[in-house]
């Protein structure tokens, strides 16, 4: 099977534990006003790659993955749930530790056929990056032109299936870092009992100039990247409403 690969970095140290290959996968339904990877959003760009030509890169670099190991990212490597779930089988036959960063944004309860599919991928996948753009509905679809049930359905979906998750979210000035909307993402995470990291990460502008290259508009222009400071602050608030649930679970 071939999945369509946007890129692959050999030596990526923030997709997960330890050193990881990481695999760029093309094609995503959302249209994040931050992302810095617009080029990913065309499901058949890139290069068409086999999974037997992606462990064979992997095994040239083995040895650096040893506390490792793969992980898929995008765009939204959902969409090619069928490459995914040969990938991950023939990756786990040899041990490698499997992860997705994903939006979950192509999870439906009712889509009986796809979540059949997301059941066996399940089996061979290790972790869970788990993007949460916005916990707030309506400024959820005003910033990735999506709403989120589906994305707070999956995250709720992968507690059933007991897999670990790390969660990611991006404070943007003015559209992420209310007070409001922080703590009531961290209500929800505090209601999960399968998380096990949280990455809060600062807005940049570093893929303004992609979108130039590419003739799209950037519709974050003018603002200004978040503070390592403001980053910090943001994520004390995400735990505070964590910790404000798991106290009441504890009476």
């Amino acid at each position: 099977m071939e999945g369509y690969v946007h890129s692959i970095e050999t030596f990526g140290t923030v997709d997960g534990p330890g050193i990881r290959f990481v695999i760029f996968m093309q094609g995503c339904p959302l249209r994040c006003r931050y992302c810095h990877n617009p080029d990913t959003w065309d499901l058949h760009g890139g290069n068409r790659m086999s999974v037997e030509e992606i462990l064979m890169q992997y095994r040239k670099n083995k040895a650096f993955y040893s506390k490792g190991g793969i992980t898929v990212t995008g765009g939204e490597p959902l969409l090619q749930i069928d490459f995914l779930c040969e990938l991950f089988q023939r990756a786990k036959e040899q041990k490698i530790h499997t992860c997705i960063d994903t939006s979950g944004i192509t999870y439906h309860t009712d889509n009986t056929e796809y979540n059949g599919k997301l059941d066996t991928l399940m089996q061979y996948t290790d972790l869970v990056m788990l993007d949460i753009k916005h916990i707030d509905r309506e400024a959820h679809h005003e910033l990735t032109g999506a709403y989120n049930e589906g994305i707070l359905d999956f995250a709720r979906y992968l507690e059933k299936k007991k897999i670990p998750v790390w969660i990611r979210h991006v404070v943007v000035p003015g559209i992420t870092d209310k007070e409001e909307y922080l703590l009531a993402l961290g209500r929800f995470i505090g209601s999960l009992s399968n998380v096990k990291a949280l990455d809060v990460l600062p807005y940049h502008t570093m893929g303004v100039e992609k979108y130039r290259k590419l003739g799209i508009p950037y519709s974050l222009e003018g603002v200004e990247p978040m503070s390592a400071e403001g980053a910090k602050r943001a994520k004390e608030s995400i735990l505070s409403g964590i910790k404000e649930v798991r106290q009441k679970n504890k009476k």
